[in-house]
């Protein structure tokens, strides 16, 4: 089967938009189509802050609506904070919505006993923390180690990037008896395989295992009829209730051009 997924980076940047694509389609299924979107407007051009998640919320939430109309098969929230990942499954009823930590976190337990997460600054990690305990992953968590960098700098030099993702996760192996490390940002793209073979431990790429993922989630909702259950947490809002205040909004996209 083929399936469509939505890239979403959800912030007023489309600066990664092309090189995100163009890395993933490399690692993607050969029947993926992937589609990478940003939101259009002045706003945060990164996460890093909580204030900034917040306005850009609303955005992100009617570009999910876009997608589900637009008939993609699943989507990825591309931010390691896993923003609105909880909102979007809940105005979704068909398609599934995934983001990097939920991904990572996953994939790294299914290969490793314990696993360390390199951040970019100490700032990122009580929020991801969170992400821990949500999904449940406290006795897996090594450590977190932080890299000195902000979201900007991964892709700025990236033999300098290579070379102090290296440094620490070495460390974590070595020191914190990690057997497994998560790259805990996705603009850390492009630099785990060479890590890997260097490291002799599985190195969870933070764009990867989301697009693996959703890959996943698409073909178990097509093929199993798995999709998120509405039972509990999940449960949706009356489309009629939200309607007026949250519409699709069409995001600026960069198509996968196959």
């Amino acid at each position: 089967m083929t399936r469509r997924i939505l890239w979403l980076n959800p912030v007023m940047n489309s600066a990664y938009d092309i090189p995100i694509g163009d890395s993933l389609r490399a690692e993607a299924r050969e029947d993926t189509r992937l589609d990478v979107a940003s939101l259009n407007g002045r706003g945060p051009v990164h996460l890093e802050y909580n204030a900034y998640e917040l306005m850009v919320a609303e955005p992100s939430l009617r570009t999910v609506l876009w997608a589900e109309q637009q008939d993609y098969n699943a989507m990825v929230i591309g931010c390691f904070y896993d923003p609105f990942v909880r909102a979007a499954k809940e105005v979704t009823s068909r398609m599934p919505v995934t983001a990097p930590a939920e991904a990572c976190i996953r994939t790294a337990q299914s290969v490793g006993e314990r696993f360390s997460v390199l951040v970019g600054r100490a700032k990122w990690i009580p929020e991801m923390e969170e992400n821990i305990h949500r999904y449940g992953a406290e006795r897996s968590l090594a450590s977190f180690r932080e890299l000195g960098m902000g979201v900007n700098d991964f892709q700025t030099d990236p033999a300098f990037t290579e070379r102090r993702i290296l440094e620490e996760a070495h460390a974590a192996v070595e020191q914190d008896r990690a057997d497994a490390v998560i790259l805990g940002c996705t603009i850390e793209f492009g630099f785990y395989r060479a890590l890997q073979a260097e490291l002799g431990v599985p190195v969870i790429d933070a764009t990867v295992a989301p697009l693996r993922y959703a890959e996943f989630l698409a073909d178990t909702a097509a093929l199993q009829g798995w999709t998120v259950s509405g039972q509990l947490g999940y449960q949706s809002p009356a489309v009629d209730e939200y309607a007026p205040f949250l519409s699709p909004l069409e995001p600026h996209l960069a198509k996968d051009p196959r």
